[in-house]
């Protein structure tokens, strides 16, 4: 069984994914750190986040075991992947990467942008994961005050305002709700909430295709 997990910023899809790879005990992929790695070579070699040959260069060179998560989840590598995964070359690129995690037998789980609608249109369950800008926003401050960083609540909301604008509207896969993905809106739900509306929402799937 191989579950797509769409959606912006901040919408409580990294967390919905792990728990739910975990519930059913199939490996999990956070699509969106290989784009944060590569924006952290990027940034780290000096070079800015729209140097389409900068960010090539550090897809091709790319370890994603190099970094720890902590370090690809500062403020600074989330804005710069948020550009680097604009540029086409960079999202094929790393396509085979995602469909090769995904062929594996026993299934997997994957979140990012364009799972159920490029990397893996086939999923036997999709999900789009969303919440209001302004609720989003509010938990990513409270994830970065988490990490001892000062925060701008009004510079945050313009950072996920300004993310949402360039994944809806760049050409190559854009941020969209696939056509036969199930909507789960998390504005007003605690974590627990949407976690059990997520594995609703595959329960739901799997009786009507025939459990697999």
């Amino acid at each position: 069984m191989i579950i797509a997990i769409d959606g912006p910023a901040a919408s409580g899809k990294g967390t919905i994914s792990k728990r739910l790879a975990a519930h059913y005990g199939l490996r999990h992929l956070d699509t969106g750190l290989l784009y944060r790695a590569v924006a952290k070579a990027v940034l780290d070699a000096g070079r800015s986040p729209d140097d389409s040959a900068a960010a090539m260069a550090a897809t091709f060179g790319l370890d994603p075991a190099r970094y720890d998560e902590a370090a690809l989840k500062t403020a600074a590598v989330g804005s710069a992947a948020s550009v680097v995964s604009a540029f086409p070359q960079v999202r094929d690129a790393l396509l085979a990467f995602q469909r090769d995690f995904a062929a594996h037998a026993a299934g997997a789980v994957l979140d990012g942008r364009d799972i159920g609608t490029v990397i893996c249109p086939d999923a036997e369950v999709k999900i789009f994961v969303t919440a209001t800008p302004e609720v989003r926003a509010g938990r990513r401050a409270a994830e970065y005050r988490g990490q001892g960083h000062d925060v701008d609540d009004a510079a945050v909301l313009a950072d996920i305002r300004a993310r949402d604008e360039r994944d809806t509207g760049r050409a190559a896969a854009p941020l969209k709700q696939a056509a036969d993905a199930h909507l789960l809106d998390t504005t007003d739900l605690d974590i627990d909430a949407a976690i059990r509306a997520a594995i609703d929402i595959v329960e739901a799937t799997r009786a009507g295709r025939g459990r697999g």
